[in-house]
């Protein structure tokens, strides 16, 4: 029912957009007159006369709202009675909002020192106009350049320290933490200033891109494989510090005889456990450290680490493959690794004949056996497609490299 008694599904279109707007209007001139009041409860310190150790505190318990709400609730009375009174006007009025005017008097408490009161005023004034047509975002926008166009001539130095106290702030507040989320992820949670930021997103971009028709990853996906790539990169450099003595790589612990066999899980150096064909794929172009198990368990030997595509050879797939093989893919070499057609688990050797560059992602795609690939009688990869791509299973070469232009 509506304040008149009549059902709201009776009203008319345009009666029912006015009483939309009425209720609005009084909801906002009811909280320009609880605002007041909590000022004024405050100004008379009743908060410690009623027992409680705070205005916020009495609030929570006698309204039965959250402390961050009343301690947002209390902060505005203060503000709107202190600092911003054509802000508090407007609110009992029904011109703006109670979120308008929070952003409003955080942005007169922000101005400087030295901007004096008709400077706060004539912003705050221009601020309420303009939220007659922006909501509380855009007037934090506006807020934002509100000195450029009331003192000019404080601005640049008011916005130079507002940037240095947030850089400063960030810079504080910087983190980076891994953590497993129990179903067999690793959740990254983190913050970064804006500089870092950048530099992060520029490494992230370029390997972040599609990598052809055939990429069906998501914006998201393709970013978490990019920091992978990242990492897998400076990890491939032989430039990072040694830790513990040694230079870092991953570490994988498992029977040998069972990872010939196609059949054994693997153990990161982090306790995580890895699936057979995971730990297929890490061997095979990667510092493979094996640690040979005896029957209970223990370490019998650690060999030395090896590199199984490296030096001229190496580079002799990057000629030849010109980054990653996969049709319509194109990853720069240093972000691909050497991938044994023939594994050398089954005997398959290293060797130009037994080698295609292939990136992360595609490096997946063919473990998981949906797709083939082998050498031609060219010397240069083919891919054999699943039966649900062509019927025919016809063989495909990236055409974005030279050897795969020809017929």
């Amino acid at each position: 029912m509506d304040g008149e008694g009549r059902a709201v599904w009776g009203l008319s279109d345009v009666e029912l957009i006015a009483r939309i707007d009425q209720c609005h209007a009084r909801e906002q001139q009811a909280a320009a007159e609880k605002l007041a009041a909590v000022a004024e409860f405050e100004a008379r310190n009743l908060a410690r006369q009623q027992g409680a150790s705070s205005t916020t505190s009495w609030l929570r318990d006698r309204l039965r709202l959250s402390s961050g709400t009343c301690h947002r609730m209390v902060e505005l009375a203060r503000a709107l009675d202190r600092i911003a009174p054509q802000t508090r006007d407007a609110l009992a009025a029904g011109q703006l909002n109670s979120e308008q005017a929070t952003v409003i008097a955080a942005v007169v408490r922000e101005l400087p020192d030295g901007a004096g009161p008709e400077v706060a005023a004539k912003a705050e004034g221009l601020l309420v106009e303009q939220a007659a047509a922006l909501d509380p975002n855009g007037l934090r926008i506006a807020g934002a350049h509100i000195l450029g166009y009331v003192a000019p001539e404080l601005a640049d130095e008011h916005e130079r320290r507002q940037l240095e106290q947030a850089e400063k702030r960030a810079g504080q507040r910087r983190h980076f933490t891994l953590s497993p989320d129990g179903a067999g992820g690793v959740r990254l949670h983190g913050l970064l200033d804006q500089a870092a930021a950048a530099t992060v997103s520029a490494a992230l971009d370029p390997l972040s891109r599609r990598a052809g028709q055939l990429d069906e990853r998501t914006p998201g996906q393709r970013r978490a494989d990019a920091l992978v790539d990242i990492a897998q990169l400076a990890l491939d450099t032989e430039t990072l510090p040694e830790h513990g003595g040694d230079r870092p790589g991953v570490v994988v612990t498992l029977n040998y005889d069972l990872l010939a066999g196609q059949v054994a899980a693997g153990t990161l150096d982090t306790g995580e456990r890895l699936s057979p064909e995971t730990v297929r794929r890490l061997a095979c172009d990667a510092k493979l450290i094996p640690a040979m198990l005896g029957g209970q368990g223990q370490v019998l030997d650690v060999g030395r680490e090896r590199r199984l595509f490296t030096g001229p050879l190496r580079r002799a797939l990057a000629i030849r493959d010109g980054g990653c093989a996969f049709p319509g893919c194109d990853r720069a070499p240093k972000y691909c690794h050497a991938h044994h057609p023939k594994s050398w688990l089954d005997g398959g050797p290293t060797c130009l004949s037994n080698g295609v560059l292939l990136c992360s992602y595609h490096h997946t795609i063919i473990h998981s056996g949906e797709w083939l690939v082998y050498i031609a009688t060219d010397g240069h990869p083919e891919f054999i497609p699943p039966p649900w791509i062509d019927e025919h299973q016809r063989p495909v070469r990236n055409n974005r490299r030279p050897y795969g232009r020809h017929p």
